[in-house]
């Protein structure tokens, strides 16, 4: 599968053709060199009373200048706290104000503020916290189902005796941790520090200590840590630079033009991806935009009835929430609320189906919809839409690559093929992380030494540039020596009438080596398909080997879904065989 841990060693080569599978991002706009600290406070300069932040469901709404005095109020608190640059500071919980304020503050002090999942338990947690030798934990006290502070208990025994109103921990099993802050209506937790105490209680020495301190922060700094595995696999610790992180978001905005006009951009990704935090906070920030969060985790039908309510002109998601938000647009109607004020927003995290990207445009009226694609490594955005094109044309590729950046195609050998030719998608330039953390193995699979970075993605470039991804390099299909790329059979269901989510993976088969098997969920009060009428349908259309062996039809909960709305395709294999009784067949790809 184009060779991924051969061609990590050995350099990209062309080939005598004239017409590679090469691109570079050309710009008539130079690149920033600037902190995001920097950037935080230009932007304040220019429109301190404009609004950045809206957390709906905190009842929060916030300027730039007094977002920017919180960012700093809390850099403060950090440095009190004896933390110095290059430390790692953990932020763990849904959206809310404190995770954006920490953020901010983390890269004004020369921290790398390190991204934890909202829905980490306890071993999870503890390998986050240990991985990085992370020094300071900021966290809520519960969200819905999640205990944060039990859990925390459950890794760190020695709270238990810790003594109240101090969060200095000494843990046997986290011996780099040396700080819990908790924020919330907790008022009595042993061993930690309350954050709105902290908050309240700065000197100006402090503030003295930091203007040092911001000094010494430079563009080049590592500033974020995010732990990457996509929906398979342990987790990578992803080191990502001010220069990379904030000259992407600034790009993205360039291209949706969000450095023209007000922008008010409706936020229900997860923070902790870089989807909510660079594609949505440090993009509204870099072009002086409003970010709004319609709630702490992702909640469809709140999405879109703040949408209505702070009349939001863009609506990020993946495609399965957008699928879950055209569930309930008819409800939004019936009760006489509009979104009319939607004209653009980003679809991205996963494939994206034309037919669903169709329905966007014209049920939302996102006329301006980008498709992006991207990973965590490339601080996310390689490839982007561009609003010059029909939205009929955008809709049917992930667009083209970002300023600045090169990508390359190249097959088994590292070799770069002809335009229109599938391989594996190289990336390089300035948004390639720096690495995994302390993992050199990892980062020589990934790297090259010329710093291309294989993305795993099985991809093409046509004759004009536009980027296609075809699939996963290891989600792809071998059925008796035919390749098949799911994202292809993936678009085709989402055509057929009354499908409304639908997930391709490969299942062992003692002949074939592998089967086709497709997931699929019926839009409400859909009751003429059936596995047959589907298998019929794709009969008529798609050539007979890519015809699905097995439908299994399935309700929305039954879709195993990562914390960012990605579906989990290792677990729905799982599943798979053993619903359909395969757990003891062998094939060669076993």
């Amino acid at each position: 599968m184009f060779g991924r841990r051969i061609v990590a060693f050995l350099p990209v080569r062309f080939s005598r053709r004239s017409a590679h599978s090469y691109v570079h991002g050309t710009s008539l706009h130079p690149l920033l060199y600037e902190t995001i600290g920097a950037r935080f406070h230009a932007a304040v300069e220019a429109a301190p009373d404009r609004t950045l932040y809206v957390f709906d469901h905190q009842n929060v709404r916030k300027t730039y200048a007094e977002a920017y005095a919180d960012a700093r109020r809390l850099a403060c608190v950090m440095v009190e706290l004896g933390l110095r640059p290059g430390d790692r500071v953990g932020i763990w919980g849904p959206n809310n104000y404190e995770w954006v304020t920490c953020h901010m503050a983390s890269a004004i002090a020369g921290l790398v503020q390190v991204n934890i999942n909202p829905s980490y338990q306890s071993e999870e947690l503890r390998f986050a916290l240990q991985k990085v030798g992370v020094r300071c934990l900021i966290t809520p006290r519960a969200h819905k189902r999640s205990d944060y502070l039990r859990t925390l208990h459950d890794v760190i025994p020695e709270l238990a005796t810790a003594k109240h109103g101090s969060g200095n921990v000494r843990c046997r099993g986290l011996p780099d941790l040396q700080h819990i802050v908790l924020f919330g209506e907790e008022k009595e937790a042993r061993g930690v520090w309350r954050y709105e105490e902290l908050m309240g209680g700065i000197g100006s020495s402090s503030e003295h200590r930091l203007k040092e301190i911001e000094e010494g922060v430079r563009a080049d700094d590592p500033v974020n840590i995010q732990y990457t595995s996509g929906t398979t696999g342990n987790s990578k610790a992803a080191m990502l630079t001010h220069h990379g992180l904030l000259n992407n978001a600034h790009f993205q905005g360039l291209r949706s033009r969000y450095d023209h006009g007000r922008h008010i951009i409706c936020i229900p990704c997860p923070l902790f991806h870089c989807f909510g935090s660079v594609c949505g906070v440090l993009n509204a920030l870099s072009h002086r935009q409003t970010a709004v969060f319609p709630d702490a985790g992702f909640n469809p039908l709140r999405t879109l009835e703040v949408v209505a309510a702070e009349r939001c002109t863009s609506l990020y998601g993946t495609p399965t929430m957008f699928i879950d938000m055209l569930a309930h647009l008819d409800e939004i109607r019936e009760r006489g609320l509009s979104v009319a004020s939607l004209n653009a927003g980003y679809i991205s995290g996963a494939p994206c189906p034309v037919a669903l990207c169709d329905r966007l445009v014209n049920e939302l009226g996102m006329r301006n919809l980008t498709v992006m694609y991207g990973a965590t490594e490339m601080s996310p955005v390689a490839t982007m839409s561009r609003l010059d094109q029909p939205s009929a044309e955008r809709i049917r590729n992930v667009g083209y690559v970002m300023d600045h950046v090169e990508l390359a195609v190249v097959d088994e050998e590292g070799q770069v093929v002809p335009r229109g030719t599938a391989g594996e998608l190289l990336a390089r330039g300035y948004c390639i992380m720096r690495g995994y953390y302390e993992d050199e193995e990892r980062t020589r699979a990934e790297l090259t030494p010329d710093r291309w970075y294989h993305t795993g993605d099985a991809a093409s470039i046509a004759e004009d540039g536009a980027v296609s991804i075809v699939g996963r390099t290891k989600d792809m299909i071998i059925r008796g020596g035919e390749n098949i790329y799911p994202t292809e059979i993936e678009q085709f269901l989402f055509k057929i009438d009354g499908v409304a989510d639908a997930h391709v993976i490969g299942v062992p088969d003692d002949r074939m080596g592998e089967a086709v098997c497709a997931w699929i969920r019926l839009r409400e009060g859909v009751t003429t398909l059936t596995p047959e009428t589907i298998k019929d349908a794709c009969r008529a259309k798609i050539t007979h080997y890519k015809v699905p062996k097995y439908v299994l039809i399935k309700q929305e909960a039954d879709f195993p879904l990562t914390a960012t709305g990605k579906v989990k395709k290792s677990e729905l294999r799982l599943i798979s065989m053993k619903e359909l009784g395969m757990v003891h067949v062998h094939s060669q790809f076993n």
